[in-house]
């Protein structure tokens, strides 16, 4: 059942991606040629209008094939009015970018569905106290309730994390020790903490640790609007600075995955629940979303780079030119998958 959730995932990703690139072109004018759901041989085929709605063997996502322009071919084309060629190159860029806008407006409608289904964070409960820390000094206890900071309100961990990392000077903790109400004064600390890349980083810490207990948030209509915002501009760049982390080398390349790890985390998402399915499908379409606006000549951006030449120079990129950069693009994308199935692979036969 699992492996059914994460192939009908990941093919509702790229999907809804050629699906921004279809409505863009349409808005444009250009014809699509075909609009496949999947790849591979066609099992049917439809034709409304000018384009040729099919469903193919392979249920990975889809495509649209758009008048005189082929991934296949980079030198195809057509001057028809009608044609990818021959509209603006701004035209064309806007083409562009609707797969990846799609992508991030899918994560922000996931996310706001989170919202309104009620989020589950962290409660601010402490689980564990470190020995000769500050919050041990301050007599801070397992199942010690953090009601307020500093006067500040706090509803989950993250409310606490942020808190003490942002503070200057002692803290003011209001807790609930069972069912009383306590006032404790706690002297964080400046330590040496691993950060997600496994950077080590100075922050301000008392050395507590979480029970694992959850609450849910029940946000109003602007508050998830605002909820999702954040968090798919969260997700878009803790997804930038890992490929930032990943080319200065700080983030080994054996960490990199690919499709069976995608598949794995799926499952595992779906058996958890619709809010956890969620929340991994909108992570997913973020990166599907910033991965294709990256410039190599096989990707949107890549293509987008073409445009702008052809806005700045006034002309299209030399066509020999234009021919090596998408085969070498091609090339880094397929070395790419295979190197990431590999260390998929490798993953899974170590770790049994």
């Amino acid at each position: 059942m699992g492996l059914i959730v994460s192939i009908l995932v990941l093919s509702f990703l790229i999907f809804f991606h050629e699906l921004g690139h279809f409505l863009a072109a349409r808005m444009f004018g250009v014809t699509v040629e075909v609009f496949s759901i999947g790849f591979g041989k066609k099992l049917f085929c439809k034709k409304y209008g000018k384009t040729n709605y099919c469903l193919s063997a392979i249920p990975l996502g889809g495509y649209v094939q758009m008048k005189g322009q082929d991934d296949l071919d980079p030198l195809k084309r057509s001057n028809d009015e009608d044609s990818y060629n021959a509209k603006k190159p701004w035209q064309r860029i806007i083409i562009l970018l609707a797969g990846p806008f799609a992508n991030f407006l899918l994560a922000f409608i996931l996310y706001l569905a989170i919202a309104f289904m009620g989020v589950k964070e962290l409660a601010p409960v402490i689980g564990k106290v470190a020995p000769d820390s500050p919050a041990q000094k301050a007599h801070l206890q397992p199942k010690d309730k953090i009601i307020q900071i500093n006067g500040m309100d706090i509803k989950t961990w993250r409310d606490l994390s942020e808190a003490i990392k942002n503070s200057q000077g002692p803290l003011i903790f209001t807790i609930q020790r069972g069912d009383k109400i306590k006032i404790i004064k706690v002297t964080p600390k400046v330590t040496d903490l691993k950060n997600i890349f496994g950077e080590s980083v100075k922050r301000r810490a008392v050395g507590i640790m979480p029970s694992g207990d959850t609450v849910t948030l029940h946000l109003n209509f602007i508050q998830s609007i605002k909820y999702a915002y954040d968090k798919t501009i969260e997700a878009s760049y803790l997804i930038v600075k890992g490929l930032q982390k990943l080319i200065e080398g700080i983030v080994p390349l054996n960490q990199m995955g690919g499709v069976i790890s995608i598949v794995q985390v799926t499952s595992q998402a779906a058996s958890v629940g619709i809010t956890a399915l969620f929340g991994l499908t909108a992570l997913i379409s973020v990166n599907l979303g910033v991965l294709n606006l990256l410039p190599i000549p096989a990707l949107d951006g890549g293509h987008i780079i073409f445009n702008l030449y052809e806005m700045i120079f006034k002309k299209p990129p030399n066509e020999e030119v234009l021919y090596k950069l998408t085969v070498g693009g091609w090339i880094l994308l397929l070395s790419l998958m295979l190197f990431t199935v590999y260390n998929d692979i490798l993953r899974i036969a170590t770790s049994g």
